[in-house]
């Protein structure tokens, strides 16, 4: 029987938020033109290269931004999804560490850092 934990959204927002308030300032300041979101579940769509999808990053990273990418292009969007973390955690202390490793993770793509890289960082 899979176990669930229990988080209202509230609760699991503020979790999120309080993983950004981890983030350095000198690292925040240089965050440009990125939104932070919660969504319930992932769509099919980005699932099908990652079944256990807690957290995306969709947009262009600072390192590959050139004079093509201007003011005025629609924000990168970093997704932090809910219901796949509350499934994968067993308590609500851990559902906070999983969205503080997931916000970063998410965070260093926007930066350009890959997956590779973050697994030899330990946040992955």
């Amino acid at each position: 029987m899979e176990r669930v934990v229990t988080m209202s959204r509230e609760a699991f927002e503020d979790a999120v938020s309080e993983a950004l308030d981890l983030i350095p300032p000198e690292l925040t300041a240089h965050m440009d033109n990125v939104v932070v979101l919660v969504e319930d579940e992932p769509s099919p769509e980005q699932l099908v290269d990652e079944p256990d999808l807690l957290g995306i990053y969709e947009g262009t990273p600072l390192t590959e931004r050139g004079e093509w990418w201007a003011a005025g292009s629609l924000p990168d969007r970093i997704t932090i999804f809910r219901g796949p973390t509350l499934r994968l955690c067993a308590s609500e202390e851990e559902v906070v560490e999983e969205v503080a490793v997931t916000v970063v993770h998410e965070i260093a793509h926007h930066f350009g850092i890959d997956d590779a890289r973050l697994h030899e960082l330990g946040w992955a």
